[in-house]
């Protein structure tokens, strides 16, 4: 699809899981879909890169089953949780959906493997162009505004999706402004994660590996190529107290989990570190402002150890591609933004919710070692309660999305 104007159906910031997902779809609709990245793929990027099994259906609707299945990524048949002491509890990845195994496989070619696919539908794809700002026309999100070599330009579009992640670059942009008319922004990150590839990891094979210790929890697990995937969040005073070394930080918190400890004692960096600050989990604002919707890590951060990041991110693509797609169907692009935005909370709230506050709950414990101790021991003792928790942290008969059949560390 190309076109000479600057005008589209849908413009996307963001080409990771769920601005992929979101684009391919809306594509696939019919609809003039400009993604916008700011990095040049391959990249590096800060996640646990565990892939659990219900995301193969997603990658089946998408177009890239093969391509993944074909890139190398480890099989991963469980999740073993280790408290501070060594006290451990396993849960199967066939528990999480088809009765499958999870797959280990780097972002860097996940997202391009996602990237390409878009291309291949028709999307517009321009990396090495981060988004500045969003175009405002009477306080209604119209388009981006985007900052790259060649200088500014601006793209217009009936619909604006922030797909920035963590950053949430365009709902900043938003918030900027509403702070500057007196809001203030008192939040301050409290916590920072980790990421580095590594050589020689004592991993379990077919194994993905959780650490709980004072302040926080890791994850360890096999990818491509041989190599292991170490993610881990630390509180930020411990990052400042170590003058942000990563391997300092690494040694004062992380390895004070006996598990870990043993596992990473020959274990060498073959990659750059990667550090993120992390400043909440749970849900965000889904419509910070008219035109612009939220998805992916943006509209919410699920906590990593359910291993349910990636999936989260592919449906929140296809949920709001349903319902743009329906929108459009029923009154148009240019109708009343007001229905649009109300359904896709509904949709996403009924997709949604549950998992986040099971997550939340579970988060309390997880960073109090005691309560990870009896919690990791407590579980051990009953399967039943293991599934049942497990189930609870990906999508239920009743939460998957209208519309559609939607068939863990990120």
């Amino acid at each position: 699809m190309t076109t000479s104007s600057n005008t589209y159906d849908v413009a996307i910031a963001g080409a990771g899981p769920a601005g992929t997902s979101a684009a391919i779809h809306l594509a696939k609709r019919g609809m003039r879909v400009l993604l916008l990245e700011r990095k040049k793929f391959p990249r590096a990027k800060l996640c646990g890169e565990f892939i659990s099994p219900e995301c193969v259906a997603h990658f089946k609707k998408l177009g890239v089953a093969r391509e993944i299945g074909s890139a190398g990524g480890a099989r991963l048949t469980e999740t073993n949780f280790y408290s501070r002491s060594g006290n451990k509890v396993t849960v199967p990845s066939e528990w999480f959906g088809n009765k499958a195994a999870a797959i280990g496989l780097s972002r860097a070619e996940m997202d391009l493997l996602l990237l390409e696919r878009a291309r291949q539908v028709g999307v517009i794809v321009l990396e090495d162009a981060q988004a500045s700002d969003v175009i405002l026309n009477n306080g209604r999100v119209s388009g981006i505004r985007l900052k790259s070599a060649g200088g500014f330009r601006e793209y217009r579009a009936g619909i604006t999706i922030d797909a920035t992640g963590r950053s949430r670059a365009l709902a900043r942009n938003i918030n900027k402004r509403e702070r500057q008319k007196g809001t203030p922004d008192q939040r301050r990150p409290r916590l920072v994660a980790f990421k580095v590839h590594l050589e020689n990891a004592r991993v379990a094979p077919g194994a993905c590996e959780i650490y709980f210790y004072p302040g926080g929890y890791g994850g360890l697990s096999g990818i491509e190529g041989g190599l292991s995937n170490l993610c881990f969040i630390v509180s930020a005073l411990d990052v400042r107290r170590f003058a942000s070394d990563p391997t300092a930080v690494l040694h004062a918190t992380l390895l004070r989990n006996a598990r870990a400890a043993y596992t990473l004692a020959e274990a060498r960096v073959s990659t750059d570190w990667v550090s993120v600050a992390l400043e909440s989990f749970g849900r965000h604002k889904l419509v910070p402002a008219e035109g612009l919707l939220m998805i992916g890590d943006a509209a919410a951060f699920i906590d990593p150890f359910t291993g349910s990041g990636m999936l989260m991110a592919l449906e929140s693509g296809e949920v709001v591609a349903q319902v743009i797609s329906d929108h459009k169907d029923k009154f148009g692009l240019g109708a009343s933004f007001t229905n649009l935005s109300l359904e896709y909370g509904l949709r996403y709230s009924r997709t949604f919710d549950s998992r986040l506050r099971v997550s939340g709950m579970l988060r309390r414990a997880a960073f109090v070692p005691r309560l990870a101790e009896a919690a990791i021991i407590g579980f051990g003792a009953s399967d039943w309660l293991r599934r049942k928790v497990a189930r609870a942290t990906r999508p239920s008969g009743e939460s998957e999305m209208t519309g559609s059949t939607i068939s863990r560390q990120a």
